[in-house]
């Protein structure tokens, strides 16, 4: 109804060429060994992201346009070529059609973070499933995504235009949000309050807050602002195991 009936104007054409400047890069890793994940499923996802990016790439969000991730990709179904992949339903691994893009999700709205596009509706991970394994992002700095009632949208409340680009290499999912105009401020996202806290009931709850600084060209801070605060129950233990004798020594 809101796609259809609503007063947003959804942006839904792509640009030709790329856009001149890019704002914001970013890549993540295509194939990761997850514990209890087979990895049929890992290169499901890598086919499930190819079709997923082919759809967005290019896309272009005019002032005053709103970018909608379902509104754009639409349904991920067999009939569009779709497979098995991961997905996480309620803390736990299963296997659905089209799983894996959540990954393209997740790097949106990373990206964005770092741009002047603002953020209108995210929805966040209600559970914490793996342990950090070379993390290189705050905890809670994605976006979680369900067709087609948890979307991920992005207003252009700018004078210019932005595009965004994504595409796969063998090893990475890359993405750019690029513009007509060059950038005039940079940011910086980091986590404050983080803390694991066990509940009641025994089990683990992780929370944070993310928040982003603005800098001016001159690389002087003009701002400091709230961003999005997560709780997640944890799925894992997060105690550390005491060393081993060997490895105290080493």
């Amino acid at each position: 109804m809101d796609w259809y009936f609503g007063r947003k104007k959804f942006s839904l054409k792509k640009g030709d060429t790329p856009l001149q400047h890019v704002i914001f890069t970013h890549q993540t890793v295509l194939m990761r060994e997850l514990k209890d994940v087979k990895m049929w499923l890992q290169h499901n996802k890598v086919k499930n992201l190819r079709l997923a990016t082919e759809k967005l790439n290019k896309v272009v969000i005019k002032p005053g346009e709103t970018f909608s991730y379902w509104r754009l990709l639409g349904n991920t179904t067999r009939r569009k070529g779709y497979v098995d992949g991961m997905i996480l339903h309620y803390g736990k691994v299963q296997t659905g059609v089209g799983g894996g893009v959540c990954q393209l999700s997740n790097l949106i709205y990373w990206m964005t973070l770092h741009s002047p596009l603002t953020v209108t509706e995210r929805y966040r991970h209600s559970y914490d499933v793996f342990p950090d394994s070379k993390r290189s992002q705050p905890f809670g700095s994605g976006a979680t995504c369900a067709y087609n009632y948890l979307d991920l949208q992005i207003k252009n409340e700018t004078t210019h235009s932005y595009q965004l680009v994504v595409y796969l290499t063998d090893t990475h999912l890359v993405g750019e949000w690029r513009s007509n105009a060059p950038p005039i401020h940079s940011y910086e996202v980091y986590e404050q309050d983080h803390m694991i806290r066990q509940e009641y009931w025994g089990g683990y709850v992780r929370h944070n807050r993310i928040h982003r600084k603005k800098f001016n060209l001159n690389k002087q801070q003009i701002d400091d602002e709230f961003v999005t605060e997560n709780h997640a129950i944890m799925m894992y233990e997060p105690l550390l195991a005491e060393p081993s004798f060997s490895e105290m020594n080493n």
